[in-house]
This record gives structure tokens, sequence and C-alpha cells, in this order.
């Protein structure tokens, strides 16, 4: 018999579920024939499938139900995947026009040799869309810049961007970065996580590796490592070239203004992905779909490799953690699915919504969207 599949998401529609799940590791020795996604509340439902993801149908909106996945091939059905909670909702999409719509502002200050700049930024709804313009400037201080590590100057940028009110998930992930989907925060800075950074495999010496605009196969983690020297300040960001400032990970300086700390936590909207869902930072429900359940530091669901790739630069010279494939997703290791979200409920969405995460570890920011772009 197969092994248990790993489950990724449930996502709660008009009395109905989403289940998103990866097959077994152990196919059993024979092919899997079909999936079987079962929610479990008073009673159970069942669906059938033949591959990721399943929709449960049938079910009670308001219901919080319990979602599992099976395996069957010629010998049998084997276990089931670890379970997770949904609740349906008869509001089908949530829609996100009461938030933001519109939020502006402005903040004067200094930027390093830049020298006193104004950040600007703008967000405004029609009945469908959320649109952002800005200039790029954080609203709040920021480290030295060029600095060793990082030879670019500050400057205001012509920031615009479009997204849906009423997100919905894609039948399929999309990068976050150069060539996919971007993500804003709230104050027009880009969150921009992956580096152009690289490493050849026959590398005998950090200076073999180029941070700026690299080719090679192993690519560099700008957080998380201290071989390489990305020049990030205290905000998780840096400068690229043509004066971007942009996020790497967790946005320090705008949980500063919102007045977070580990003793006055809150769980702050920093941000707005491509496809229209929320971003937040560190800290979430202890329990996704319960808002009186304490405030705790979100954790993703992702793990160093225990031993270096094949082909991989000594981890002599380089330890483990800096280049990106030196990571796996593990589901359900964590609060969080690949794309650094999960679904629950947030103080602006108390009925709840899929939203993404800034994290203290690995990825620190989402690597791809799970909702649908246009």
């Amino acid at each position: 018999m197969p092994g248990a599949p790993v489950i990724g998401t449930v996502t709660g529609g008009n009395g109905s579920a989403l289940i998103a799940f990866t097959a077994p590791a152990n196919t059993g020795g024979a092919a899997i024939i079909r999936y079987t996604a079962t929610c479990t509340a008073a009673g159970s439902l069942a669906m059938t499938g033949s591959a990721s993801p399943i929709s449960v149908t049938g079910l009670t909106n308001g219901t919080t139900y319990s979602c599992s996945v099976t395996a069957t091939n010629s010998a049998g059905t084997g276990p089931a995947s670890s379970s997770m909670t949904v609740t349906p909702s008869a509001g089908g999409p949530v829609s996100t026009a009461s938030i933001d719509c519109p939020y502006s502002g402005t903040y004067t200050g200094p930027y390093s040799t830049s020298g006193t700049l104004t950040a600007t930024w703008s967000w405004t709804c029609t009945t469908a869309r959320r649109t952002l313009s800005g200039n790029g400037l954080p609203n709040h201080a920021v480290g030295a810049f060029p600095n060793p590590g990082n030879p670019n100057t500050i400057a205001a940028q012509n920031i615009n961007a479009s997204m849906t009110l009423t997100p919905t998930k894609a039948a399929n992930n999309t990068n976050v970065g150069p060539g996919g989907a971007s993500v804003y925060a709230r104050n027009s800075v880009k969150f921009d996580p992956g580096t152009a950074g690289t490493c050849p495999g026959t590398m005998t010496r950090t200076s073999d590796c180029n941070l700026a605009n690299g080719t090679d196969v192993w690519r560099i983690e700008a957080l998380g490592q201290s071989v390489f020297n990305f020049g990030v300040d205290s905000n998780n960001a840096h400068v690229q070239p043509g004066g971007v400032y942009h996020y790497h990970g967790m946005p320090e300086g705008l949980l500063t203004n919102a007045g977070v700390s580990d003793t006055n936590r809150k769980m702050v909207l920093v941000g707005w992905a491509g496809d229209g869902y929320p971003v937040y930072a560190r800290y979430c429900y202890s329990s996704a779909m319960d808002a009186s359940s304490p405030l705790k530091i979100c954790t993703t669901s992702y793990a160093m490799d225990s031993a270096a790739d094949a082909g991989r630069p000594s981890t002599a010279l380089v330890p483990m953690g800096a280049f990106t494939s030196d990571w796996n997703y593990v589901a359900g290791s964590g609060d969080l699915d690949e794309c650094n979200g999960r679904t629950g409920v947030t103080p602006e969405f108390p009925g709840g919504i899929y939203y993404y995460m800034a994290t203290n570890d690995y990825p620190f920011f989402s690597r791809c969207l799970k909702g649908a772009l246009n």
C-alpha cells in the first residue's frame, strides 16, 4: 500500500474545501489509482481525484472541518495524511475592499548619502482592483548606502502596481521576483527575497562567486548566512542598481513604526501581494482560525538539508544554509505552507483569509504566490 500523502493547504469556499497535497514518498510499489480527500465534523464527506487539488463539496458553511487525504493503489488504501482544519464560508472569495481603500502617506527623512528625501505612497481602489503608486522610498530609517557589501545609492522610483480585490487560488504557484510576481509593502517598497548572486561548483575561494549578476547553479541567500556580504541594513533590506531599496525579509522598520515588540505582539498588515492577498509580519495567531488565541512567532515549514547536494561547493568554504538549494519544504513542520502563507483570521479579516508572512527564518519571505494573477 502507498504511504501517506503530504497535505499542503486547505482553502474554504462556499460549502466546499479545496485540498492541496503532494504524493506520498512511497507509492508501495504500484501506481496510485486515486486519492481521497475527507472532511469531518459531525459527519464526514469525501471526494476522490487523480491528482491535487481535490474539492470536497456539500459542506456546511460556518462549520469547522478536519480534512485529510489518503492514496490508494492496487494493494489498497494507505494511511491518511496529517489533518488540517477549514471553515467554509458562504461569501466565497473574500473581498479585501474594506482595507487600504484608500491608504496614502508621506514621510520625510534622511536616506544616507542620498540626503533628505520624501517618501510617498498611495493605494486606491475601483470596484474590482487595488492600485498602488509611490516612489519606493521607505518610511523609516535606513542603513548606510553605499556600503562595503552594497555599492548602490538609494533613489526615488516610479512604482505602479495593480491587483484584484477578490483574490482566488490558482492551479499553480507563481514565483516571486524578476520575471514572476511582485509584492509591495504598504509604503511602496518592494519585497524581493532572492538575490542575483551565485557561485560555481568549482569555486576554491569566495571571490570566485558573482554577487551582482551571477549565472552559476548555486544561488546565494542574502540573509541567514555570514560568508557573503550583501550589505543589508537592520530592515533586512539593501539597494539594487538604479537605486531600488527593497526588503529581503522581515521589514523591521515597519514593525517599529507599528509599536511592535516581543512584549507588545501585534499581527501587523505590512503589504499586498500581486495576487491580491495580504502580507503580515512575524506574529500570527496560535490557532489559525481563533483570534482569541495567543499571538506567536509564526514558523516556516522549511528545513536545512542534513547533507550537501551533489556538486555543491565545499561546506568548508560555504556552510550549509548559504544557498537556496540548501533548504527544502517539509509540509506540516511549521505554521506556513510552501509559499510562506496560510489561511486564518487576522485583525483586518476576522472571517479568515489566505495571507503571506515575513518570517525570522528561511525563506524569510514568500518565494511564491498561491493566487491567480491578472
